[in-house]
């Protein structure tokens, strides 16, 4: 073999150091004393993550308001005890103690609420996605801007402790030039089976789900405008519900690439890795699920190190949103989790959309 030959293939051998663990904080933001009143519209599944994060904090949850009252009152009788339950959220809204609205239903019958929320005075938190269209979230996004009012999306991976430790690394310099994204997830979904509301969701891995990674990117990405999508989605034959379980994702920005890659369908050995590479270093979280990652494994020009995480998704992803909408109330700014910022989010995912249907890219002008 000749010299030139020699390690052909092979990565140069690097001697690699233990480093110190850098200070980065990725734990979901508390206000100092505003504590006000909240109500809470919609009980259905996804609230009692709401409820049971809200508890932990101490937030004051005084209203819930639920079509079918029974829902509501075993979720009072879980949580918040002496909270008042309604069948129509307008009595909630009518209650002038209230300052701050976390509406949960489906973006199609959510839409109407927000609007009557703002009417009403109050502070904002939408579950994710908060519209299905870009001008219904520009119309909401003026209309809080107009009254003074903080509006908040409920995007919750923001405070997932892997993605904010990782963005915070990102904003810090951390990595350097950041030169690609890959998120790479095969997870089982199948419990969806024979749910309309999921059924029925043509974009169901894109939007409902996905929805949070198209917000990762954009925060990873921040100041950085995207250039070129190309989306792609498909079903496959062993499949037991009906939205595609297989999407791709590439999204073209100017020096970086971030590839997507979701497979909902997998019924054996899950897992969930998000890698970003930068300049001057590598980190990496690796899990089983959305749970399940609980250390990054960060590698730079002088070494490398394991850092472990506390908390999980499902914590203080909730408390986080709910956490930062207060802050901001009480600071007197936008929150992090903005509506506004938010459109941002909704463009890379009906950008998705738009390209799976004209099966083509879209590019961003």
């Amino acid at each position: 073999m000749s010299k030139e030959d020699k390690g052909y293939g092979l990565s140069p051998e690097k001697k690699i150091k233990n480093i110190l663990t850098p200070v980065i904080n990725y734990h979901p933001p508390k206000p100092k004393k505003y504590n006000p009143a909240i109500g809470l519209v919609g009980t259905g599944g996804i609230a009692e993550y709401h409820l049971k994060n809200y508890r932990a904090c101490g937030f004051n949850i005084v209203a819930l308001a639920n079509r079918t009252v029974e829902k509501a009152e075993l979720m009072r009788e879980k949580f918040f005890p002496d909270a008042k339950v309604y069948s129509d959220y307008h009595q909630l809204l009518k209650d002038d103690n209230i300052e701050v609205v976390d509406v949960t239903p489906h973006p199609a019958e959510r839409l109407p609420i927000l609007h009557y929320c703002l009417d009403s005075g109050k502070h904002v938190l939408s579950q994710k996605p908060f519209v299905l269209n870009y001008s219904d979230g520009k119309k909401l996004v003026q209309k809080a801007e107009k009254k003074n009012l903080k509006f908040a999306v409920n995007q919750n991976g923001r405070w997932a402790p892997h993605f904010c430790y990782i963005r915070n690394a990102i904003k810090k310099g951390i990595l350097g030039n950041i030169a690609s994204i890959d998120f790479n997830l095969q997870w089982d979904q199948t419990w969806i089976k024979g749910i309309p509301s999921f059924e029925k969701m043509d974009d169901l891995i894109l939007f409902d789900f996905g929805i949070h990674w198209f917000d990762i990117t954009s925060c990873f990405m921040e100041g950085r405008k995207p250039q070129i999508l190309y989306a792609s989605t498909r079903h496959h034959s062993g499949q037991v519900y009906q939205p595609p379980a297989l999407a791709s994702i590439i999204i073209d920005y100017d020096e970086t690439q971030v590839r997507i890659s979701f497979n909902g369908h997998c019924t054996n050995g899950e897992e969930d890795v998000t890698t970003v590479v930068g300049s001057m270093g590598t980190i990496r979280s690796r899990g089983t699920g959305l749970n399940e990652q609980n250390n990054i494994e960060l590698y730079l020009e002088n070494g490398s190190v394991h850092v472990p995480l506390k908390g999980s998704w499902f914590e203080s992803g909730f408390q986080g949103t709910m956490g930062e909408l207060l802050c901001a109330i009480e600071d007197d700014r936008q929150p992090y989790n903005s509506a506004l910022n938010n459109l941002k989010t909704l463009e890379l995912c009906f950008a998705a959309q738009k390209s799976i249907q004209q099966k083509s890219p879209i590019r961003f002008t």
